[in-house]
């Protein structure tokens, strides 16, 4: 019994740090990128996953409308993924 405890020790050593290295801080910085999707409100500045820089017009459930244009008003409507960052 003592030897199959200790052959199996290295896997789950192995298991817990890959846990704690990888999937922990992802898990984190999904949920904090979650709450910056809820938090956002028509106003703010955001770039989008194509790296493109916008203003917040419209918020709806699924999708997100968003002013590009530079003096002119060129919305496009995203889904709330296509967010990458809100910009202060």
């Amino acid at each position: 019994m003592n030897q199959a405890v200790a052959q199996f020790a290295p896997l789950v050593l192995i298991m817990v740090v890959f846990y704690f290295l990888i999937m922990r801080p992802q898990q984190k910085k999904f949920k904090a990128h979650q709450a910056m999707l809820a938090a956002l409100k028509a106003g703010d500045k955001v770039v989008l996953a194509a790296g493109l820089k916008g203003k917040v017009t419209r918020v709806g459930e699924q999708f997100f409308t968003v002013d590009i244009g530079q003096g002119t008003k060129i919305e496009v409507e995203v889904e709330r993924n296509a967010i990458a960052s809100k910009v202060d």
